[in-house]
């Protein structure tokens, strides 16, 4: 290219720029004056141009692609996007969710499985894992087990004791701390891991008949994952392991796929079934409920800008569609809060106009204003009015959202209602004793001692061997040997 075929630097507003090298200065050595307005908009810029990374999930990629309904689930939702034939044009973001923006992609970490479904009725968001289950059981105890899985606040570095210490005083996190500490803790790549809805949600037919739903994203590639030596290695090699295997994978014309099942609860069924089953760290077994064919999923499409699209990308599961409805998860019910707020306060609060999060639908809100706002609807912006503006149409839900009857009346802080077979360890045991087989349980122990052995001091390190006995006590016997012989390695210190 020639000089004279360059295009001019111009200001954000289109402005040619004065200068690419020099201040606007009182002579050649003199002050840098204010009205230097190039320059302050350059430094301005360049000092925002991080948002606040997320509290968690911080770290992650993404993609854009389709989701197809290929069965006929019509019977059980509404919902647009699930009609026989019906294709969805959508984005995913895959991240770790205690590690900062930049830690490696293979620390032993659940890995976030959010998806965004650009439907006619406005989008659709999933915030899920992929983990079926959680380490804990009510919003109220989110920020505390975030905060133990984070950083000290004096010395500012990982601690695994503080991890243990928050478990083994939480004995409802043992189903999850089982899984994490399985082979599944590593995913080999993103695209090697399922996805979960995790949370139970309620779905709507057209006559007004509902059912208890939970999605099950299951990989057409298999299940693969990293012992811990191989995902150590991998962090000093390629700590981007992961989103450079997305990004390379799909710019190749190999695009990751996953086939949704769903499992699917008769209303009814809820209150009287043998555990609750709304408690986050419980799963429904198979047997009991099992998975139903819905449609398929793939991811065909790189992002093209990291930070409008990945950064920025804002999701949120108060995003219900007619036909889907939230349930009396309280984990669930706390983030319908939780998501929203949190990206006001990250990215703005009109972050839904922004390219990656805007509904490919048209919008009609009375909201209106607020910083970086740059449409709103024309006169009237208020409602109810005189003059055409638009009205809600509670048709569209059958007359309400999907909801439930709840009993009793009365505001208390309590658990959940305890069904017959509530308990704590009882899914982590089968988990070990009928889901892994001999070298899975070899992998578990030795990966749990290794953890241990990385700064877990007493108390907690006894409370380290009652967790493991109560989940299983041959488990737990030789976690306790593992240990008090320092037969393992100590793992690397890992966001969960």
């Amino acid at each position: 290219m020639t000089e004279t075929e360059r295009k001019p630097t111009t200001t954000d507003a289109g402005v040619p720029a004065p200068s690419d090298e020099h201040s606007l200065t009182v002579g050649p050595s003199g002050p840098i004056v204010l009205q230097d307005h190039y320059l302050v908009q350059k430094m301005a810029q360049f000092n925002r141009e991080r948002v606040p990374e997320r509290v968690v999930h911080a770290n992650g990629g993404g993609a854009y692609g389709f989701f197809e309904t290929t069965e006929d689930v019509s019977e059980l939702t509404k919902a647009v996007m699930f009609q026989p034939g019906r294709r969805t044009e959508m984005f995913a973001r895959f991240s770790t969710v205690a590690g900062e923006t930049g830690t490696p992609d293979t620390w032993r970490d659940p890995r976030g499985f959010a998806l965004k479904f650009y439907t006619e009725h406005g989008n659709y968001d999933m915030v899920g894992n992929n983990t079926p289950i959680f380490f804990v059981r009510d919003s109220q105890k989110f920020q505390d087990f975030i905060h133990s899985q984070k950083r000290r606040a004096d010395n500012h570095l990982r601690d695994n004791n503080m991890q243990w210490d928050f478990w083994t005083l939480s004995p409802e996190s043992a189903h999850m701390v089982t899984w994490l500490m399985g082979d599944r803790g590593i995913p080999k790549t993103w695209r090697h891991m399922n996805g979960y809805s995790s949370h139970t949600y309620s779905w709507e037919n057209a006559g007004g008949e509902r059912h208890w739903v939970k999605y099950h994203f299951k990989t057409d590639l298999g299940v693969q994952h990293l012992t811990q030596e191989e995902a150590d290695q991998l962090a000093g090699e390629d700590p981007d392991v992961h989103q450079r295997d997305l990004h390379t994978s799909i710019a190749a014309g190999n695009a990751p796929s996953w086939t949704l099942y769903m499992q699917v609860m008769p209303f009814a069924d809820a209150a009287g079934y043998r555990f609750n089953p709304f408690d986050l760290t419980k799963v429904w077994p198979h047997g009991d409920y099992p998975l139903i064919k819905v449609g398929r999923m793939v991811l065909d499409r790189n992002v093209t800008n990291y930070f409008a699209e990945v950064e920025q990308a804002a999701f949120e599961p108060a995003n219900m569609i007619p036909g889907i409805g939230p349930s009396p998860d309280k984990m669930l019910l706390g983030r319908l809060f939780s998501y929203p707020d949190t990206h006001r306060y990250r990215i703005g609060p009109n972050y839904l106009q922004l390219p990656v999060n805007r509904p490919r639908g048209e919008v009609h809100s009375y909201n209106r204003d607020g910083a970086m706002r740059y449409e709103n609807m024309p006169d009237p912006t208020y409602a109810p009015n005189s003059f055409g503006g638009p009205r809600a149409m509670p048709e569209l839900y059958g007359g309400v959202e999907v909801s439930w009857f709840v009993e009793g009346g009365e505001l208390m802080r309590a658990p959940y209602a305890l069904h017959a077979e509530d308990d704590d360890f009882g899914q982590a045991n089968a988990m070990v004793n009928k889901a892994m087989d001999e070298g899975a349980r070899d992998r578990l122990v030795h990966n749990i001692v290794g953890h241990v052995l990385n700064g877990v001091r007493e108390p907690v390190l006894s409370r380290v061997f009652d967790y493991w006995h109560n989940v299983d006590k041959v488990i737990g016997d030789r976690v306790e040997q593992g240990v008090r012989s320092g037969a393992a390695a100590p793992t690397t210190v890992t966001g969960a």
